[in-house]
């Protein structure tokens, strides 16, 4: 293995003192929040003039961003600090996270639970890599539809009948990816409940997870009813495979998920620490301790493959995600002044139309090219409180949550729909329009819906 070289240990070793200090500030120690703050702009400083141009434009616009803050708020200081904060987060909770992928995507036995799932028949087969999406992504995040995702091609390559194997990769690909999204509105894991949790005041997961469990069950079973229904009709069936491995291949999947949310749910529910708190603490120890199983206690090897390799070549998702939170942190109070000479002001919104406008604002946004995180940063603050509009907060994570959801479905921008079309040999925004316009349609009713229900009948203030 090539030695790291001297910026890849600096950016290791700023990357896990960047997951110190924001564990310590999330568990109340104040003293970490300056240093965390420093030690963000030293990441970003370090790994920007390594990234692909299409990254270093964020850091480009944050920069401008800064000077315009400078130049038009007098209290900028407490500006520029929340700026950081927010990106300093983001990216503490991705290498804390990064960690379990690490370990997850070497692993033989998630591998074979994985080719389980892939080599399930056609009558199950959706339901399956759904399910097993969705508890693989809890695990994975991303790595998840990279998993699955080339297990489900090499599967279909299998057929060599060309228009039974485009319709099998099609339909085992968006059923991995509509299993990753289905985490976004409920998982404590996930970045869309993570940083939604932290923007709405008075919002928690604890409150937040119930209705976010419920718009999980309507995606995942709404993308199930329209794959059932526009199942192809073929005229020659193709002959049945020998389904690979055995429902136990799943065990060690399913112990691991069980071990995570004894952990994380327990160790929130005792401490009172929020649970993005609990998570950046668990997750690596739990990560560490299933390196060390199943490497026998050889754990120098990979833990310096993560460290020197693994970390710095997420750089530029790294960067990407810390300035998306950045330039949403510090754009929001630029914006309110110039909504308001263009008259727009959501305070005067009827609440359910606002409500309703949070699930399809962010789609919206990412047709557009805005990241989710950007996104939400930049809208989260210019909503009203929660009590003026006559919901709970958890009312409106839930309809963030819901657009978020939507738009990893949609955006041709975002990671979930560039690794399907990769995997399916279209691009993109044929994944986002053509594979998915339909179901994007009627998920944005129902989720819709789902949040008006929510917070004006089942759980009004």
């Amino acid at each position: 293995m090539t030695p790291p070289s001297p910026l890849d240990r600096a950016a290791a070793l700023l990357l896990v003192l960047l997951v110190a200090l924001t564990t310590l500030v999330e568990w109340q120690v104040p003293a970490a929040v300056l240093p965390r703050a420093l030690v963000a702009a030293a990441v970003v400083l370090l790994l920007a003039p390594r990234v692909r141009a299409s990254r270093f434009a964020f850091v480009a616009v944050g920069a401008g961003l800064t000077l315009w803050t400078l130049a038009v708020t007098p209290d900028w200081q407490p500006v520029l600090a929340r700026g950081l904060a927010s990106a300093g987060f983001i990216g503490a909770f991705f290498c804390a996270l990064a960690t379990l992928r690490s370990i997850a995507q070497s692993s033989p036995a998630i591998a074979a639970a994985g080719r389980y799932l892939a080599s399930q028949p056609p009558g199950r087969r959706y339901l399956a890599l759904s399910l097993g999406g969705h508890m693989f992504s809890l695990l994975l995040s991303y790595g998840a539809i990279a998993l699955l995702g080339g297990l489900a091609t090499t599967a279909a390559a299998l057929d060599s009948d060309p228009v039974v194997r485009g319709h099998r990769r099609r339909r085992m690909l968006l059923a991995i990816q509509r299993g990753f999204i289905s985490t976004l509105p409920w998982s404590p894991l996930s970045f869309a409940m993570a940083i939604t949790t932290v923007l709405i005041p008075g919002a928690s997961w604890r409150d937040a997870v119930l209705p976010g469990l419920v718009s999980a069950l309507i995606l995942a079973g709404l993308g199930w009813a329209l794959d059932t229904l526009f199942k192809p009709r073929l005229a020659v069936r193709p002959p049945p495979r020998p389904v690979e491995g055995t429902f136990a291949s799943q065990t060690p999947l399913f112990g691991l998920l069980a071990l995570l949310a004894v952990s994380v749910g327990g160790l929130h529910l005792l401490t009172g620490v929020r649970i993005v708190g609990v998570v950046m603490l668990v997750v690596p120890l739990i990560s560490l301790g299933w390196a060390l199983l199943q490497h026998r206690g050889a754990i120098g090897p990979p833990l310096r493959q993560f460290l020197f390799t693994d970390l710095p070549g997420y750089r530029g998702e790294i960067v990407l995600l810390m300035m998306a939170g950045y330039i949403g942190t510090l754009g929001a109070p630029l914006l309110v002044p110039i909504l308001q000479r263009m008259g727009l002001d959501l305070g005067v919104m009827p609440p359910w139309l606002l409500l309703v406008a949070l699930v399809w604002l962010v789609p919206v946004l990412g047709q557009l090219g805005m990241n989710p995180i950007l996104g939400v940063t930049l809208i989260a603050p210019l909503i009203p409180a929660a009590e003026s509009l006559g919901v709970s907060p958890a009312a409106v994570v839930t309809a963030i949550c819901a657009g978020w959801a939507i738009s990893g479905i949609c955006s041709p921008f975002t990671a979930t729909t560039i690794l399907t079309g990769s995997f399916g040999g279209v691009s993109p925004l044929h994944v986002g329009l053509r594979w998915n316009g339909l179901f994007v349609l009627l998920l944005g009713v129902v989720l819709s819906l789902w949040a008006l229900l929510y917070a004006f009948v089942l759980a009004p203030v």
